[in-house]
């Protein structure tokens, strides 16, 4: 392992390519030695990618093609590696990774931290100082109160790719140590209303204009408190910050907690209930029929993800307590019931349309009756389980080669621009 210091790494995510290449422009311009990696995605579904890397007066353009055509190979298989090899040249002093706008940032913090490059991590090379989200003020609230899915908009990230436009617009958001606001909204009614849902789902994060930021407001912004990359613990506090509990511009927040399971055929039936006027939902689920597993619930726009979280810590075979984070002791502590442990349910919903009285409702009519409950989990584990089959993503390798990546290589075809 080397024993040189790690290099500085900025993330850049959005959905605008043109503000977030302003914003990379800037940071690499104010500060010599700053290498610009980019990797465009829009033609990611026919196996090419075109990597643009800048650093001083080089500008090397590089069209990739990879054998499977999405995300987790571009990360494995060129970003990871290239950034080993940047941080060992002696005149790159910082790297700035502008992400494509089908990119989310938190898949690619975890990745610098777990996966493999050779022997170790890229997170022993480069120290990750800052997330930033650029956000179009025109455009982003539309974005994430829609239906739009990214291949209506062609911003696929593989062939496959099913997430909608607001998922990935609130994910950008919601990792974001600093937000960057660019251009103009259309009317004062959608700036306050746009200002409400990000007071929402991101409160932690300071806000800049782009027309007025510089190098050194943005690294002065990042609060002391920032995550800096920390990968979210599904089993941890599901607000960060603190956002208002009251209503502002029709916006809403409605924590909803419970102390019994869901019935999972009542839950399925009623999960348009987390899709029609409502901007974000995130959370655990506790579901009858599978009671050992807590469930990941997250829907914005039209879309839903329902997923494992992992076992509670009283489910068999669950983690030791020691193996957990202090805040989900703290949490499994506070709410720890004598017959069903740490189970239950935890989910945060930021309304629009919809109002916090409807959706409250709408929920605790999917839990189990006095009557239901009484029976046990022998009797639930029989019910029909409509959550019963789990996608699984295909490129989940968590290893790549060290010298994966080689600058002289015949993999790409080199254009200088």
């Amino acid at each position: 392992m080397t024993d040189n210091p790690r290099v500085p790494l900025t993330l850049i995510s959005g959905l605008a390519p043109g503000p977030s290449a302003r914003l990379a422009d800037l940071l690499r311009t104010a500060r010599p030695g700053t290498a610009v990696v980019h990797h465009d995605l829009r033609h990611i579904t026919s196996g090419v990618v075109r990597r643009r890397i800048q650093l001083g007066p080089r500008d090397q353009l590089t069209a990739l093609e990879l054998a499977h055509g999405c995300v987790s190979c571009t990360l494995r298989e060129d970003l990871l590696p290239l950034l080993r090899k940047l941080a060992r040249m002696p005149e790159v002093q910082r790297i700035v990774v502008r992400l494509d706008e089908a990119m989310e940032p938190e898949p690619v913090s975890w990745a610098l931290r777990n996966v493999l490059v050779g022997d170790r991590p890229v997170s022993t090379d480069v120290d990750l100082d800052a997330v930033v989200t650029v956000l179009d003020r025109a455009h982003w609230l539309a974005d994430v109160t829609g239906d739009d899915t990214l291949a209506d908009r062609g911003l696929r990230a593989s062939p496959d790719d099913e997430r909608t436009v607001a998922q990935v617009a609130l994910s950008q958001a919601e990792f974001a140590d600093v937000l960057v606001l660019a251009g103009a909204a259309t009317d004062a009614w959608s700036a306050a209303k746009a200002a409400a849902v990000l007071d929402r789902v991101a409160p932690g994060a300071p806000r800049l204009s782009l027309s007025t930021v510089d190098a050194e407001k943005l690294a002065a912004a990042v609060p002391p408190d920032a995550r800096r990359g920390e990968i979210t613990d599904p089993h941890g506090p599901l607000l960060r910050g603190e956002p208002p509990l009251h209503a502002d511009c029709g916006i809403a927040l409605l924590p909803f907690t419970a102390r019994r399971p869901f019935h999972p055929e009542r839950l399925h039936d009623a999960i348009d209930v987390l899709l029609e006027g409502v901007v974000r939902t995130r959370g655990r689920a506790w579901v009858a029929s599978q009671p050992d597993v807590a469930f990941w619930v997250e829907s914005a726009g039209g879309g839903l993800g329902i997923g494992h979280a992992g076992p509670w810590l009283d489910s068999p075979g669950g983690p030791a307590w020691d193996e957990v984070s202090p805040e989900r002791r703290t949490l499994a502590s506070l709410r720890w019931d004598p017959v069903f442990g740490d189970r239950a349910q935890e989910l945060v919903v930021v309304t629009d349309q919809a109002t916090p009285e409807e959706i409250e409702a709408a929920l605790r009519g999917t839990l189990l009756t006095d009557e239901e409950l009484a029976a046990g989990p022998e009797a639930w584990r029989h019910y029909p389980d409509p959550f019963g089959d789990w996608h699984e993503e295909p490129c989940e390798d968590t290893e790549v080669a060290d010298d994966a990546y080689d600058a002289n290589s015949t993999h790409g075809k080199e254009n200088n621009a």
